[in-house]
């Protein structure tokens, strides 16, 4: 069976979302809402975002670095990490930067995403030298648009397609025995529902030791979320899994019918009030934001949902 699948005009739209994300995470990261040093490496110059999509994703980043840490306090760094639908992140980089650096590192994506994340990569000595260090002798192998290194594994992936995500994790030694912290933001969403449904089954069924931090949409059977997906067909990147993208307690318990032992699902609003006063008030002396009430429709429209296998982590909350 060929279970290769060519790129459509719609794949490349999506493609497209990484290159938006990323330039808003380092306006953000400019105006001080997140310190960053690596973004600047995959967005050059950004125009000035509006101050309630700054806040969506300063929201975003803290809540996923929340979990992030609360998944290493209690299994420490022999564990691996696989963000799928990777993009640009920079998170590998980051806690390089701390004590935190986990023991495999694992990013998948489109394969021209992945190309050029090697190729800035490749032309950064900042960036190299970090994933060096992990490499037998300092090896790095980059071909094909995949980066493999002992600690750090970039590939091109078709997260559709199954059968490629299970040889792409085998490649970059992702394991059973070793707990697993697994990232999905804003990429299941796009998949066709049967195809993130197995992947999901996948997960769950192969790491019996592992957190899922699933951001996307959510609400989205009202008004503003009929906008939200009339804009997004607009630009030629459907949410294909919208039908999914309900309230936060239908998500949560999606993935324990897939075969985690728990899920939690909150809306960002209650995100955001979750976090420390100081921490909040910090954030709202950084710009003047006007329209409070988009921010609300906005937060009350994506949804971090937290799902677990094992003891190890049933008691994450978003209290820490």
């Amino acid at each position: 069976m060929n279970n290769i699948i060519s790129w459509s005009a719609e794949d490349e739209a999506i493609i497209a979302t990484n290159t938006d994300a990323t330039e808003c995470k380092r306006c953000a990261v400019e105006l001080g809402y997140w310190k960053d040093e690596y973004i600047s490496y995959f967005a050059k110059h950004v125009d000035r975002k509006a101050p309630e999509i700054n806040r969506g994703y300063y929201a975003r980043v803290k809540a996923m670095e929340m979990f992030i840490h609360q998944f290493l306090e209690r299994c420490g760094t022999k564990c691996q990490i696989i963000n799928l639908g990777c993009g640009f992140d920079t998170l590998y980089w980051r806690l390089k930067d701390t004590t935190q650096a986990v023991s495999n590192f694992i990013e998948l994506d489109f394969p021209s995403v992945t190309s050029k994340k090697c190729h800035i990569i490749k032309r950064n000595k900042q960036l190299l030298e970090k994933i060096c260090k992990e490499g037998i002798n300092g090896e790095v192998v980059i071909r094909s648009g995949d980066l493999h290194s002992d600690g750090y594994h970039l590939l091109g992936c078709d997260l559709r397609c199954l059968e490629e995500v299970r040889r792409k994790l085998q490649a970059a030694g992702a394991t059973a025995e070793a707990p697993a912290l697994l990232l999905a933001e804003c990429v299941l969403v796009y998949l066709r529902p049967e195809a993130a449904l197995a992947l999901l089954r996948h997960l769950a069924a192969a790491f019996p030791r592992c957190v899922l931090l699933l951001y996307e949409q959510c609400n989205l059977s009202d008004r503003f979320g009929e906008v939200m997906l009339r804009n997004l067909s607009a630009r030629g990147c459907p949410l294909a899994g919208a039908e999914h993208c309900r309230e936060p307690a239908a998500q949560a318990e999606r993935l324990v019918s897939l075969g985690f032992d728990a899920a939690r699902s909150w809306d960002m609003e209650t995100v955001w009030r979750s976090f420390p006063e100081d921490e909040r008030s910090r954030v709202d002396a950084l710009e003047m934001l006007d329209e409070r009430e988009l921010l609300l429709q906005l937060n009350t429209h994506y949804a971090l949902t937290v799902a677990t296998r094992g003891e190890l982590f049933a008691d994450l909350d978003l209290a820490g």
